[in-house]
């Protein structure tokens, strides 16, 4: 059994790089052979052991989250060599044991792998931030969709995965030339393809913002990008600095209370407005 694990870090993204390596290869699916195919410009990011590195730039805002599909479809000659294939956004960090079991593509649900949006968990239908333009690839009618799910891991078995990165990719190819930009980029577009091909989909711990309440099982630890000058800062841009003084510590305090009143909402019906 060998996985391949697929991850971007461009630009100032490589501060991840450590701590996700370093607990991905304690806790990720500890009795698998890993390998890390890792998309960057950092010169901080060598080629060594099981760490494969493939130099790209970044490319600006949103390509460097919508063009995933293209990146991962150009190695798919060497991501053949695998059982599976995963992609974990970059600010992932791992705290407790994921075994294979866990996160192992099935084939009655087309061997590949989703995840429960932990912003959306508690939506219903109507809520759900699809693609509601139909000129779009990525569109998804009303009557469609029961859960809106995350692009921050998605995974499959590796046929099923690539085959999926190759329909991706021809869609927002196709969306650029008609000059569409999905509502959520190519969270947008994986939606749409989960709706025809529903996924074994994982609960939202295994995307459990840090210092957010869910009521999941704590599976992994999704880094506070504010904590790190934010996500325009990351991008290239000035920190907002949002993350320093008192009106930031007010703005989580009271944030935090919002997430145990929509988690109690959620126990007791089912769904929260809040």
């Amino acid at each position: 059994m060998k996985i391949a694990i697929l991850y971007i870090c461009t630009g100032r993204y490589d501060v991840f790089w450590t701590q996700f390596y370093k607990t991905a290869e304690i806790y990720l699916c500890p009795n698998v052979e890993k390998h890390y195919f890792v998309f960057t410009d950092s010169d901080n990011i060598k080629t060594e052991n099981n760490i494969h590195k493939i130099y790209q730039a970044p490319m600006g805002w949103p390509n460097d989250t919508l063009m995933r599909f293209h990146l991962f479809d150009s190695i798919k000659t060497e991501l053949l060599n695998f059982d599976a294939v995963y992609f974990f956004n970059a600010n992932y960090a791992f705290i407790t044991p994921i075994q294979y079991n866990e996160i192992k593509p099935l084939a009655e649900n087309n061997n590949l792998i989703g995840q429960h949006h932990p912003v959306a968990y508690h939506f219903r239908r109507k809520q759900f931030k699809y693609e509601a333009n139909p000129i779009s690839t990525a569109y998804i009618a009303p009557n469609e969709g029961v859960y809106y799910l995350a692009g921050g891991l998605i995974g499959g078995a590796t046929k099923e995965f690539l085959d999926m990165c190759l329909v991706l990719k021809n869609n927002i190819d196709k969306d650029t030339e008609n000059n569409v930009l999905a509502i959520c980029h190519d969270e947008s577009h994986i939606n749409r393809y989960f709706v025809d091909f529903p996924p074994r989909i994982l609960h939202p711990g295994y995307c459990y913002p840090q210092d957010w309440y869910l009521p999941f099982p704590k599976k992994t630890l999704l880094r506070d990008k504010s904590l790190l000058g934010g996500h325009n800062f990351l991008r290239g841009d000035n920190a907002d600095n949002f993350s320093a003084g008192i009106k930031y510590k007010v703005h989580a305090w009271l944030f935090k209370i919002k997430l145990y009143i929509r988690a109690l909402n959620y126990k007791l019906f089912g769904f929260s407005y809040i």
